[in-house]
């Protein structure tokens, strides 16, 4: 769907998200390491083992160096490959297949964490671009205005959200006067269709 306006709200705890996964996968390697040492079932099973264990730490190497790199870029750094790598070594190959599934779900988490959050504004909704997608009509907000990189949605309910936006270079970007004064029409006009 094409929106009047997209703000791109600011992530935290990404670098919590990336030791997080470091972690788990250097955890997994060692515990791969380990238990195809003492209890692989026969030759070719030890070396698929440990070759997972090996491609994790090869893999951590890679993605240190290069996340590097694309942090002094401000990219985002993804561990989502390894963590589903070490999510097969732990289904397949250890006494614990139900370790695997939970990196899968942290796989999954991993990717969701590091999407941008977005609030799209059209001429009938606010939509809230999280896990869950949230949708909100113009009639359930006292007030929505973006000063000084802050947005703040001010709801009828007494609730409100109010977040840091990310700082974009781009000159096609709208600025926060023009987005005001579009979101008083908009509560203007709901508060009118409902009155």
């Amino acid at each position: 769907m094409k929106y009047q306006y997209v703000v791109i709200l600011k992530k935290t705890g990404q670098r919590a998200i990336d030791l997080l996964s470091i972690f788990l996968c250097f955890f997994s390697a060692i515990c791969l390491g380990y238990i195809g040492l003492h209890s692989a079932g026969s030759r070719s099973e030890l070396y698929v083992i440990l070759g997972i264990g090996l491609l994790l730490l090869i893999g951590l190497g890679i993605v240190w160096l290069s996340g590097r790199r694309m942090r002094m870029r401000h990219d985002k750094v993804r561990y989502r490959y390894l963590l589903l790598l070490a999510a097969m070594g732990w289904m397949f190959f250890t006494p614990a297949p139900w370790v695997g599934g939970l990196f899968l779900v942290l796989t999954f988490l991993e990717y969701q964490t590091k999407r941008p959050l977005e609030i799209g504004f059209d001429n009938d909704r606010v939509v809230i671009n999280t896990l869950m997608r949230q949708e909100f009509e113009w009639k359930v907000f006292n007030n929505i205005i973006l000063k000084d990189g802050l947005l703040t949605l001010d709801f009828k309910s007494n609730r409100l959200i109010q977040k840091e936006v990310t700082e974009d270079d781009e000159e096609d970007d709208a600025d926060e006067e023009e987005f005001n004064v579009y979101c008083r029409g908009r509560l203007a006009a709901a508060a009118a269709a409902t009155a």
